[in-house]
């Protein structure tokens, strides 16, 4: 199994980034998959997930109606749309098969002036 994250950087609060996880070494369209976040001196939280057929997105509380998840089956890849970034925003971010079965490298996005 293999996620390989890409997409992140600096970008100033109010701005956007799009995360994308290239997957590969399994049925990726057999699975939900999912976004995390760790900030430094905090635990690694669920940010969002999405089902196998990517019908149905969850979102945590702070990043909902900012944050959108997506999939696409055919590419075997799972992106992250952020919009109106916050500095408490900042955090390694890492893409996930299902939830927490298999993990990416994690990247890293900074939100600051």
């Amino acid at each position: 199994v293999q996620l390989v994250e890409s997409g992140g950087g600096l970008v100033q609060p109010g701005g956007s980034l799009r995360l994308s996880c290239a997957a590969s070494g399994f049925t990726f369209s057999g699975y939900a998959m999912s976004w995390y976040r760790q900030a430094p001196g905090k635990e690694r939280e669920l940010v969002a997930g999405i089902n196998s057929a990517g019908g149905t997105t969850s979102y945590a509380d702070s990043v909902k109606g900012r944050f959108t998840i997506s999939r696409d089956n055919a590419k075997n890849s799972v992106t992250l749309q952020m919009n109106s970034l916050k500095p408490d925003d900042t955090a390694v971010y890492y893409c996930s098969r299902s939830y927490g079965r298999n993990w990416g490298q994690g990247i890293q996005v900074t939100v600051s002036s």
